[in-house]
């Protein structure tokens, strides 16, 4: 539980509609139940506190860039893009080794992207995250953007994409125009829908088109934003789109030693009567995704709270599976 001073500013401030006092004790709050381990309620507060400010566009807070207004699509007027908070660490993320190697060195470079430059060589600004739903494609995305300070920004695709001849081109031009001018981190989810095969016969013209429009701005893109694609279809994509990225990081289900570590972050600060190392704790969760295991052991910790129990039990972990899966839980 928070410290009575922060509860009373927090209230205190609430109560008064000082909006920024409220947001820095909101944070404060959340900064020392982290402290305390407490992963899964200070993530549950982060979600609550930035969700807010997103509804009522006070932007994400940390002292990054929140943009006043952004790009429109001309026939609906809806947004083509939309912030995001960016408050995940790389600590928050679980990576096989080969693919942490990898991140880690995408972020190496945009931190010396100066370096660089000096020698004629340009950072991996392209990045393409594919692999299963769940396995920490966007959460990656986030952490790149807390990790180098820069904005996240979400493409919305549904806006993008139009049935009105040239419309979807002119959005994305508007999209790549921003990005160009603003160095954000800018996440095109579900990128498949934007840079689908075109040698499906099934897809209509307007397609084809965006899928060309894509290559094209991909290509003469020369700006300081790192653009990441993720797709949950790789084999969706078109086989020209792949070279147009400079990194390729493929997300992977969680092995056995990974879901341990996932249960030992996700856990810390949980009191629990077995041990999070265990291979058989562990093996409950073969086959599930690194969201599907979280939202599993949201589920147990909400139970126990409710059940006024001090003491998470294994008991808890297979209840809230058998809940989940309707008391079927899945096949690794």
């Amino acid at each position: 539980m928070a410290s009575g001073k922060l509860l009373r500013q927090l209230i205190s401030s609430g109560a008064r509609g000082d909006l920024a006092a409220f947001r820095a004790a909101s944070e404060a709050v959340i900064q020392e139940e982290r402290q305390k381990k407490h992963h899964l309620l200070a993530n549950d507060l982060e979600r609550l506190l930035y969700a807010e400010q997103a509804t009522f566009g006070h932007g994400k807070l940390g002292g990054h860039r929140t943009f006043s207004e952004l790009p429109k699509s001309a026939d609906s007027g809806i947004a083509l893009m939309e912030e995001r908070p960016a408050v995940r660490e790389e600590k928050d993320i679980i990576l096989s080794d080969d693919a942490r190697s990898i991140f880690e060195e995408i972020i190496l470079e945009q931190n010396r992207a100066d370096v660089l430059r000096s020698y004629g060589v340009q950072p991996a600004q392209k990045l393409l995250f594919c692999g299963p739903s769940g396995c920490g494609k966007t959460l990656a995305a986030e952490v790149l953007a807390n990790s180098l300070s820069l904005p996240l920004v979400l493409v919305r695709i549904d806006s993008v994409v139009s049935s009105f001849l040239g419309e979807t081109a002119s959005n994305l031009r508007k999209v790549f125009d921003f990005i160009a001018q603003h160095p954000v981190v800018a996440l095109f989810d579900e990128f498949d829908a934007l840079a689908k095969d075109r040698g499906d016969e099934s897809d209509h013209g307007e397609l084809k088109r965006s899928v060309n429009a894509v290559l094209q701005m991909l290509d003469s893109y020369r700006g300081e934003s790192t653009l990441v694609a993720t797709t949950n279809y790789e084999a969706l994509l078109d086989p020209a789109v792949w070279r147009r990225f400079d990194e390729i990081l493929r997300f992977e289900m969680p092995n056995l030693e990974q879901i341990k570590r996932l249960l030992a972050l996700k856990l810390s600060g949980i009191r629990r009567n077995f041990d999070v190392e265990c291979s058989k704790t562990a093996s409950l969760f073969k086959g599930l995704s690194h969201a599907d295991i979280e939202r599993v052991l949201r589920r147990a910790v909400k139970q126990m709270i409710l059940s006024g129990r001090e003491f998470l039990e294994p008991a808890d972990l297979k209840a809230a599976l058998s809940r989940e899966y309707n008391g079927k839980p899945p096949q690794g």
